[in-house]
């Protein structure tokens, strides 16, 4: 992708920060100047500089945004995982799709679906979809994404093993409590004002959060495991 960057560079005009967030804050309006800078920091994306060092975008590299942006706000994955991802790309590699739901494509990133759409692709009735509604499962929405295509399929597997969404109710809960806990633990990154402290903020609460799903699934293996005995 680092290669493909550079062709683009001398082959298309280049663009500004400023050209950059026209063209992508209308699918991801949280995309910042200083967020552009902090993935930057990351080693995530590599700009060309101006002789007077202003940063200059390819398409290539808007593409790359789209990737990193998607993978973060559909995925939840963290930047540590993103970039491991993207450097696999970038040497030629064939990664397997971090997080990828079982049967999805790398068409799916970033993708948004109408109501019919997800239907189908979940292979799930428009009452199960409304009982997840019902019970905080989902958010209902004009459009949904693979993380909401993703649950959906889970719940039609649930259904079959008689498990409704009324009975997960308090996973909703459980949630919030876990959001409350992260939350806590970056408030003191949040209070400050720098853009780049707060892109620092989030990315280190989904690598919380990640680290909650390790010890939730543990803890969830082990009660298997004792009833099994």
């Amino acid at each position: 992708m680092a290669g493909a960057a550079a062709e683009s560079r001398g082959h298309a005009p280049l663009l500004s920060i400023g050209q950059v967030l026209a063209r992508l804050s209308p699918d991801y309006p949280e995309l910042t100047p200083s967020k552009l800078r902090f993935l930057e920091e990351q080693g995530l994306i590599t700009p060309a500089r101006t002789e007077s060092g202003y940063r200059k975008f390819c398409e290539a590299d808007l593409e790359r945004l789209r990737l990193i942006l998607s993978l973060q706000r559909d995925h939840y994955l963290p930047l540590k995982v993103i970039r491991a991802y993207v450097t696999d790309l970038d040497a030629g590699r064939n990664p397997a799709f971090p997080g990828q739901v079982q049967g999805a494509s790398m068409l799916g990133v970033g993708r948004r679906m109408p109501r019919e759409e997800l239907l189908r692709e979940a292979g799930a009735s428009a009452s199960l979809l409304d009982e997840a509604v019902a019970a905080s499962l989902i958010v209902p929405a004009d459009a949904y994404n693979d993380d909401a295509l993703a649950v959906l399929q889970a719940l039609v597997g649930l259904r079959r093993a008689g498990i409704e969404p009324r009975h997960l109710r308090g996973l909703r809960a459980a949630a919030d409590r876990e959001s409350a806990l992260i939350s806590a633990a970056l408030a003191p990154a949040l209070r400050r004002r720098e853009a780049s402290s707060k892109a620092s903020a989030t990315e280190r609460g989904l690598e919380i959060a990640g680290q909650l799903e390790t010890v939730r699934s543990s803890l969830i293996r082990g009660a298997i495991g004792r009833l099994a005995r």
